[in-house]
């Protein structure tokens, strides 16, 4: 008898490039499936099918609807944690979001602010915090993280909470997500 396979995030978007970049984000910290489905329709489709997983991923624009009704539907199925994806900073979305039990969301497209490319002049990341995040990404915990860069776990979760407001989320995955999106790690 088989083993139903690890599915760890089902992704919503209608395009390629977010699956592909929810992909390597995730690939580090998770050995699980990443599903993707262009649609709500599908992804609930998909979500009727499998056992709920770790990630519920929503681009916020769909071709068929908004993606926050759909993550509040994954979230009260089981999936744990929920993100949404979004080109914009509209409070109203933002606080629907929230309500909706997301964990985090991520503001996408377009060109980032300045400063937060690496390279780029970037001065709002300290080289300390891109190397506790590259560490983080790779799914280390605090205590790794410090015994790999010489610090006390303590000290690591100190640079976590700044990288955290600088980021807009206190969650590893997120956190791994929006930096490999901005270009602060690779």
């Amino acid at each position: 008898m088989s083993r139903p396979q690890l599915v760890s995030a089902l992704v919503i978007s209608p395009g390629p490039h977010t699956g592909a970049m929810v992909r390597r984000a995730l690939g580090r910290i998770t050995e699980g499936n990443i599903i993707e489905a262009p649609t709500i329709e599908k992804a609930r489709i998909v979500a009727r099918e499998v056992p709920p997983g770790e990630f519920a991923i929503s681009d916020l624009t769909l071709p068929d609807g908004s993606g926050i009704p759909l993550v509040h539907q994954l979230r009260t199925m089981g999936w744990r944690r929920t993100i949404v994806l979004a080109d914009s900073e509209d409070p109203i979305y933002v606080r629907g979001a929230l309500k909706a039990g997301v964990r985090a969301y991520i503001r996408l497209g377009g060109q980032s602010a300045p400063g937060t490319h690496r390279g780029g002049g970037n001065d709002q990341f300290s080289q300390r915090e891109i190397e506790v995040l590259q560490l983080v990404s790779q799914g280390k915990t605090n205590k790794e993280v410090g015994a790999s860069l010489g610090l006390s776990a303590l000290t690591v979760k100190s640079h976590l909470a700044r990288i955290a407001r600088k980021l807009g989320t206190g969650d590893r995955a997120a956190m791994t997500y929006t930096a490999l999106r901005r270009g602060l790690i690779s």
